[in-house]
């Protein structure tokens, strides 16, 4: 088991549960397209992003990172995950279109669906259990607490502290500082983003996000 510094990534769907809660049908469409959806997110995601592994509803991916590079390598995971929204919506709206004859729930509501990305730096331990590489530690555990907050949006970006401070302090005027507790593992300073569609008052307007 060997120690690294990791910017940690969790793309994670919104809605899931509801969204498979219906008739046997309805459930074995709402699998194939949340896969699809996760799978749009997982091709967009480019060096130096790595897939771990999925959750779920979730994919849970990292960066290696070095003392010298680690802003660079987190500026470029923000930009990625900025992107995340685009190329998950533009999906959304294409199976919408391809299952449009089905009338099951699933089919029905796709574009319900919304995604939340958090953003994280720290360590990690890594280890191979047969033929998976898993990934521990407090920052891991950290991670995937954070999908469980006080934010009431169903879509945005959420950077901790040691996150932000990798990126930069620019652009602030666009974040909202919150701040979450998680009990063993304390207070934990959090910077949320929001998109921001262009046309707000179509029902499903073209997806182009401004975060900063």
């Amino acid at each position: 088991m060997d120690a690294r510094k990791v910017a940690l990534v969790i793309v994670d769907i919104s809605g899931y549960t509801q969204f498979i809660r219906s008739q046997k049908l309805s459930a074995v469409h709402a699998e194939e397209i949340i896969f699809d959806l996760l799978e749009a997110v997982i091709d967009h995601a480019d060096y130096p992003l790595t897939l771990n592994k999925l959750e779920g509803d979730a994919a849970f991916l990292y960066a290696e990172m070095t003392e010298k590079n680690q802003a660079e390598v987190a500026r470029d995971v923000l930009g990625q995950a900025r992107e995340f929204f685009k190329v998950f919506y533009e999906r959304a709206r294409a199976l919408s279109t391809e299952r449009a004859d089905c009338d099951c729930d699933a089919c029905q509501r796709i574009l319900d669906l919304r995604i939340k990305v958090v953003l994280h730096a720290g360590e990690a331990a890594f280890r191979m259990i047969r033929q998976s590489e898993e990934m521990a530690g407090e920052d891991v555990i950290l991670a995937h607490h954070l999908l469980k907050n006080s934010i009431q949006s169903n879509e945005y970006v959420l950077m901790t502290e040691t996150f932000r401070r990798l990126v930069g302090a620019q652009n602030d005027l666009f974040l909202e500082k919150r701040l979450e507790s998680y009990g063993d593992l304390g207070e934990v300073p959090i910077h949320v983003s929001y998109p921001r569609r262009k046309n707000e008052p179509e029902p499903w307007p073209p997806i182009y996000f401004q975060f900063f």
